[in-house]
């Protein structure tokens, strides 16, 4: 029993070797980044000129690698991210965050 436990918390759930925290936020963030360029770019070009899907799938690839890369060196990087954003909801002080 007390293995499983360990062994849950030593290897979490990966999606394409990055953690599935960061996977998830990773395609969140890019998702809306695209959304806000593809809309800014239908008012400002009068809807002649829309940004192109390719951008949103090009980068979710780019910075999941670069993901996978770090999270092979650390893989608890996902826990660690997740404990930041934590810290940083309840407005712990940079001093005690660190």
């Amino acid at each position: 029993m007390k293995q499983q436990v360990l062994k849950a918390l030593a290897n979490p759930s990966h999606i394409f070797y990055v953690p599935y925290s960061l996977a998830v936020l990773n395609f969140a963030v890019l998702f809306l980044c695209y959304m806000v360029a593809f809309v800014v770019s239908l008012i400002l070009s009068k809807g002649m000129k829309p940004v192109s899907p390719m951008f949103f799938i090009f980068g979710v690839i780019g910075v999941h690698s670069v993901l996978a890369y770090f999270s092979k060196k650390d893989p608890q990087l996902g826990q660690i991210v997740i404990a930041k954003f934590n810290l940083m909801k309840r407005k712990i002080p940079r001093k005690l965050a660190a």
